[in-house]
């Protein structure tokens, strides 16, 4: 039985999809490629894909439940488990574009439910949560035991709400559900709105970088194969009981100050950033530290990849990437 990943052409979703068809499963992609940021960089995941012989590409908007069943309909009967990671990105966005969260985050992943309803005998759901849930909580590392109940975003509102209905459909239709709440993953063909890839682009384009803030916030920043190695590791494992859903965090439980990313990016690039201070962005935290310890003991989660590393691998990536004319034209 095949695994449905939506947000195939996504960050997270293309890397997942590459691991899965490495070891063999058939990978039925869904995605709308929608203009949230620049399509060809989405394109270009996806062309690493669409020739291997056990993908099939499926182009449609989870927000859209008629348009979901019809486009799905001809691969229901591969589908045993599915990876959820389509979803509208963003912490600042949420705070213009709020009606993008309601479609994509509350609409598409209560779809995704109803779908996994209607698919009988299926094994299991992951699906994204995000380490947004946690708001500005003062207790680090952030414990899956913390309440989560004061969101500082619309987007972190909108995972926690996803986290809610999940249990619920866990509880009343006895699905397989596991949430992962990922940590600032980064890494080469990441999201261009995205601190690093904006940093990274300016330095190497002799521009200013912009800082909300004084750079002292930290995060846990977490590379896409080690986050990678936790989401395959959670589809192996669905949970049971009464209620079959669990959480877990993916972090890389070490986090980092802006002001060391930034030296890190400037180590990479071979050039010093110039660098504007603004105020603190709405919805922003001062700090993620994911504690992995269920993770480590339940899913054999393991982060490998230290920032230096996956920054230089990064920038190795961005520097290819931004030599293509179409690219090159944009950053000018």
């Amino acid at each position: 039985m095949g695994v449905l990943v939506t947000g195939a052409a996504g960050f997270i979703g293309s890397f997942v999809s590459q691991a899965l068809l490495k070891r063999g499963e058939t990978v039925i992609g869904l995605d709308n490629l929608n203009t949230y940021y620049d399509v060809s960089l989405k394109e270009g995941r996806l062309a690493g894909l669409l020739g291997h012989p056990n993908f099939r590409f499926v182009r449609a908007d989870i927000a859209e439940q008629s348009v979901l069943q019809v486009a799905l309909r001809p691969h229901l009967g591969e589908i045993g488990r599915i990876v959820h990671l389509a979803a509208q990105a963003g912490v600042r966005h949420s705070i213009d574009k709020p009606l993008d969260y309601l479609n994509a985050n509350l609409a598409g992943h209560l779809h995704l439910l109803e779908l996994a309803r209607s698919i009988p005998g299926l094994r299991h759901m992951v699906y994204a949560s995000s380490s947004s849930v946690y708001g500005a909580s003062q207790r680090v590392p952030f414990s899956l035991d913390d309440p989560v109940e004061q969101p500082v975003s619309l987007y972190a509102a909108t995972k926690r709400a996803d986290e809610l209905m999940s249990a619920s459909y866990a509880s009343l239709y006895k699905i397989p559900l596991t949430g992962l709440r990922f940590f600032t993953v980064y890494g080469p063909a990441g999201r261009p709105d995205m601190a690093y890839f904006k940093f990274t682009q300016a330095i190497l384009t002799g521009r200013p970088i912009e800082v909300n803030g004084d750079g002292s916030q930290s995060r846990d920043f977490t590379y896409v194969d080690d986050i990678v190695d936790g989401v395959v590791a959670a589809l192996d494992r669905p949970p049971e009981g009464v209620i079959p859903h669990r959480l877990f965090n993916l972090g890389d439980d070490q986090p980092e100050k802006l002001s060391h990313l930034i030296a890190l990016i400037e180590e990479a690039c071979g050039c010093r950033a110039e660098i504007n201070y603004l105020p603190p962005s709405p919805g922003d935290v001062p700090a993620t530290w994911a504690d992995i310890s269920a993770s480590r003991l339940e899913l054999g989660y393991a982060p490998k990849v230290p920032l230096a590393d996956g920054v230089a691998r990064f920038v190795a990536w961005y520097r290819g990437y931004a030599a293509r004319p179409s690219v090159a034209a944009m950053s000018r």
